[in-house]
């Protein structure tokens, strides 16, 4: 069990499984750079696309790299086929409503309204996009303006992610991480499930949020 004041909840794998969007735009992407798709698609998750295309093109002017993540995004933003909330996300989002909680998200603002909509989620009222940050996970940035943003101490935040980038920001900001699906098992989280019907929320009177994983 874990509890926190707040709820800082990455997007894509978390809230909403994007993976077959992902993966035709990536795909694409590798293509026509060259590159084998299946190692490209072993990094793209958790960080904005400019820092991907730079982790996988390190010689590339970085003045590129945000140019091709704007056609990116735009190609992201348009194809909504195969998106779909991950399981038990709806109701988790109608949990959490009263709650405190924020989205921190490598996408934009266009293509978290477009994928939290095509997923039938509500969009939090707080929320930091990719716009509204200098600096990509795994940089502990979005997750800090997250909990400033709320008026909650980092260290009474719990961070929900899915990928290896997301959790090591959640960790550098200080914060505790609930690991969702398959991806988020390798990374060590403090706290585990397979998927949102496996999680239980519980608030208090105090103002604290207990987070339960179902194992049976």
């Amino acid at each position: 069990m874990l509890t926190a004041r707040a709820l800082l909840l990455d997007m894509d794998g978390t809230l909403v499984n994007s993976d077959a969007v992902v993966e035709r735009c990536w795909r694409r992407w590798a293509e026509r750079h060259g590159l084998d798709p299946h190692d490209v698609l072993k990094v793209v998750h958790g960080r904005q696309g400019y820092a991907t295309m730079a982790a996988l093109l390190p010689d590339r002017p970085m003045e590129q790299n945000h140019a091709e993540n704007r056609v990116m995004l735009a190609e992201e933003t348009a194809d909504l086929d195969g998106v779909v909330p991950v399981p038990g996300a709806p109701a988790f989002m109608a949990t959490v409503a009263t709650l405190p909680h924020a989205l921190v998200t490598s996408a934009d603002e266009a293509l978290a309204q477009a994928r939290m909509g095509a997923a039938g989620l509500p969009m939090p009222a707080t929320r930091v996009t990719a716009e509204r940050v200098g600096a990509s996970k795994p940089d502990p940035e979005g997750f800090l303006k997250g909990a400033a943003e709320l008026g909650v101490d980092p260290a009474d935040c719990v961070v929900f992610e899915d990928s290896e980038a997301g959790i090591q920001a959640g960790r550098a900001a200080g914060m505790r991480v609930v690991g969702v699906g398959p991806r988020a098992a390798a990374f060590g989280p403090d706290l585990h499930v397979a998927d949102l019907t496996r999680l239980r929320v519980e608030p208090a009177d105090d103002g604290t949020i207990a987070l339960h994983a179902d194992t049976d």
